[in-house]
């Protein structure tokens, strides 16, 4: 198996895609399906699905294609998708709420179990069952609990101090959704989700499109 150190970001990112739409197919009762029937499916080419599974070592038989189930649970495997993770949401607007209420994260093994904000009027209700707690305590929760992901939900202003309470609490990853990129220390994985930066590629393919037509 190829190091995953040399394994480029652009297949790591395809690969939660190939396995929504392999549990689609198990839903249907689909048991194997071949690299140019799933190339259909999802949009990529038969060749680069091939290249993409070989990263891993491969995983399908010639003749046959790939068994769906087998090939789902290997890239819910690759992806560390078996076994559960813990969150702490770090501000409770909007973006926040959203997250701790969409229960497809609970489904797939992530699992919120705190929620942090500095509004008064936030702090002591629940959300999904959950007690809105002070930020202010933040450090005293996560030197008292394991927490796996730290998801920052707050303003760009308070986004990098909320990021080093999360590191130095212990973290290993956060997915961050302030309007910034944060710094934080090697050993901790960073996801930045600029939801601004997919609506304006939007526009610009909706611009393209209309030049074209």
């Amino acid at each position: 198996m190829k190091e995953k150190g040399k394994i480029s970001s652009a297949v790591i990112r395809r690969l939660p895609r190939y396995r929504r739409y392999l549990e689609d197919l198990l839903k249907k009762d689909v048991e194997r399906i071949s690299s140019g029937e799933l190339s259909r499916h999802i949009g990529y080419t038969a060749s680069q699905i091939r290249q993409d599974f070989n990263n891993f070592g491969g995983f399908g038989q010639q003749g046959y294609g790939y068994n769906v189930k087998s090939l789902y649970e290997a890239i819910g495997g690759i992806m560390g998708l078996n076994r559960e993770y813990k969150m702490t949401i770090i501000g409770c607007g909007n973006v926040g709420q959203a997250i701790a209420n969409y229960s497809y994260y609970y489904e797939q093994g992530f699992r919120v179990v705190s929620l942090f904000d500095v509004d008064e009027t936030l702090i002591g209700s629940t959300i999904n069952e959950i007690e809105v707690r002070d930020a202010e305590t933040l450090g005293e929760y996560l030197a008292a609990n394991a927490v796996d992901i730290g998801i920052i939900c707050t303003s760009k202003s308070s986004a990098q101090e909320a990021a080093d309470k999360l590191c130095a609490g212990g973290v290993k990853g956060i997915w961050n959704f302030a309007p910034m990129d944060l710094t934080v220390p090697e050993n901790v994985a960073l996801e930045n989700v600029h939801l601004s930066d997919s609506l304006h590629s939007l526009a610009y393919y909706i611009n393209e499109n209309e030049k074209e037509s």
